[in-house]
């Protein structure tokens, strides 16, 4: 698959620069690389089924039993293909060893797939076994026979068209990985905001002013109807007197009258 010359500006001083720069704010760039990543394995993906439904129009199919033992084939193969790569990368780095004891696992693989060659091959017709039954790579979507030996299927692994598409399916889930974060942060911090102590320090201050200031108006208000009550407790008792003083003048010059008749008598 190729794609062409990437039409972005590589340069890697301007990489480190954005790595240091990174550090202290988020500029959101690797959003914007995910999207394309999952474009790209998106088309990958749809190729890949393009190609599986084309096999399975163009080639002879078999029964459930003898696809099966083709599947076991397949799957060693690629097994014994991943495991040759891998041990000559380990080879590659200076780990002679560890590549050593892989090339003996390599060995092991090798034996079972001569067994599950004998049980397809004893399945199917000779004439049918000559042919070359593919399957579609699920990494990369390129084609593997049944027949490949193990150095074509250790150059397909171990190419840069295979690991290629390797790292990308690992980039994209290491970026959708950081995306949901932001999300959750994102939401995290909506529904409880963090808070300046010194700014809820100086509610609570206020807070309490406020109540005092209540406390105060309330008091004022309550010593005003104590002293509406009293004065009107006093104007009442005004009343009763001034009224007392009338009757008893009344009742005085009543008198006076009465002994003023007597006399003149």
């Amino acid at each position: 698959m190729d794609m062409g010359d990437c039409p972005k500006y590589h340069n890697v001083a301007l990489r480190a620069d954005y790595e240091t720069a990174s550090q202290k704010k988020d500029f959101f760039y690797d959003l914007e690389a995910m999207e394309q990543l999952r474009h790209f394995v998106a088309d990958a993906d749809r190729k890949t089924e393009q190609a599986r439904k084309r096999l399975a129009e163009t080639q002879e199919e078999y029964s459930g039993d003898v696809a099966g033992k083709a599947e076991k084939v397949h799957e060693l193969a690629e097994k014994i293909g991943e495991a040759l790569a891998k041990a000559e990368q380990l080879g590659a780095e200076g780990l002679v060893d560890e590549s050593m004891q892989l090339m003996s696992e390599i060995d092991i693989l090798r034996k079972d797939k001569l067994t599950a060659e004998a049980d397809y091959r004893a399945s199917i017709p000779a004439a049918a076994y000559q042919q070359q039954k593919l399957r579609v790579c699920d990494v990369c979507c390129a084609y593997l026979g049944i027949h490949d030996n193990d150095r074509r299927l250790a150059d397909h692994f171990g190419g840069k068209l295979h690991l290629g598409f390797i790292k990308i399916r690992e980039t994209l889930k290491e970026f959708e990985a950081k995306a949901e974060d932001r999300r959750r942060e994102r939401r995290d911090s909506y529904r409880s905001p963090r808070r300046d102590p010194e700014i809820d320090r100086e509610r609570d201050r206020r807070r309490d002013r406020n109540r005092e200031s209540q406390s105060d108006r309330g008091g004022s208000r309550d010593h005003k109807e104590r002293m509406r009550r009293s004065n009107r407790s006093r104007s009442k008792e005004r009343n009763r007197e001034r009224r007392s003083r009338s009757k008893s003048g009344r009742r005085s010059r009543s008198r006076s009258k009465e002994h003023k008749s007597r006399d003149s008598r």
